[in-house]
């Protein structure tokens, strides 16, 4: 008999507590759910069920045997799901979560040619400050800039960002420049108030070092855009990633306030949940990306 047919057997009657139920569940004769448990005991040589008249249980071993069973089961049909999924076309509702400064700065814009190459997928982005609960939040993926901290997640890389200490040249005019590191001490600093370490920035000196500056500064948002918009305005000195700054560099309305610092390189991932197959529509979004990031340097946005 086939091997998966009876595990499955066996694993229905110990979830539906019964052959009858079982039997009724997997669409055959209760005469025949009970030859391919017994099959299956007598092929590993060891009694998976007590039965009396009233119920059925598993014994022991019975127990221990359901566990590994299920997620063989579980694994099986998930390969039997990929096959079909790899064969079909991408479409269905595709839930996105993403840091709201990425979001809309580089993938808003970008999003009108994927779903006209798509055109069997919908797209749900969730622009948000946080770390969403994927599987519970019911996303198929996010997208993060930054250390990947949580391991229970798949990641595939799409670019790099620099992060760099940027001010408006009036700000430069009203209070100097800073000279060093040290210096930051004396200035406005912007802080972003998403970030993990709070309002302390972890700056590699010309050195090597790494250096923590440590600062109230003078205003803290929750926002990337808006915390560019005010070293624009010549509030302070913010520690921004490229894709932010790079624009507004281009066009002088912000400089580097520490020009001799290696930037901070950062990278940018596409995420999803482990122990899944890559579903078409998850698969096309992360290809499209990364077509689109390709060759894109840290500081080239």
């Amino acid at each position: 008999m086939d091997r998966l047919t009876e595990m499955e057997a066996f694993a229905t009657v110990v979830d539906q507590g019964g052959f009858t139920d079982a039997a009724r569940k997997l669409g055959m004769s209760k005469s025949a759910v009970s030859k391919h448990v017994s099959a299956l005991e007598a092929r590993l040589g060891a009694r998976l069920l007590n039965r009396t008249t009233r119920r059925v249980a598993p014994t022991d071993i019975g127990l221990a045997y359901y566990d590994r069973a299920r997620r063989v089961l579980h694994d099986a049909g998930d390969a039997d799901a990929l096959v079909i999924a790899m064969q079909s076309a991408p479409s269905g509702l595709l839930r996105l979560s993403v840091a709201a400064d990425f979001g809309a700065n580089l993938l808003a814009p970008i999003l009108g040619q994927f779903l006209q190459d798509y055109p069997d997928i919908t797209v749900n982005m969730v622009m948000n400050h946080r770390y969403v609960e994927m599987i519970s939040e019911g996303f198929d993926m996010a997208i993060r800039v930054g250390a990947l901290e949580d391991s229970s997640l798949r990641a595939r890389h799409l670019a790099d960002t620099a992060r760099k200490l940027v001010g408006a040249p009036a700000y430069f005019a009203r209070h100097g420049r800073p000279q060093s590191i040290d210096d930051l001490d004396g200035h406005r600093l912007l802080h972003q108030s998403t970030e993990a370490q709070g309002t302390v920035w972890k700056i590699t000196d010309p050195a090597g070092a790494v250096r923590h500056v440590r600062s109230a500064g003078c205003l803290t948002v929750n926002d990337g855009q808006s915390l560019l918009n005010a070293a624009i305005a010549g509030l302070g000195i913010a520690y921004l990633p490229a894709f932010l700054y790079a624009d507004a560099m281009r066009q002088g309305l912000v400089e580097e306030a520490l020009s001799d610092l290696s930037p901070d390189v950062q990278g940018i991932y596409a995420v999803y949940p482990q122990g899944r197959f890559l579903q078409p529509k998850v698969r096309a979004f992360i290809d499209f990306l990364v077509r689109h990031f390709a060759n894109k340097g840290p500081q080239d946005w």
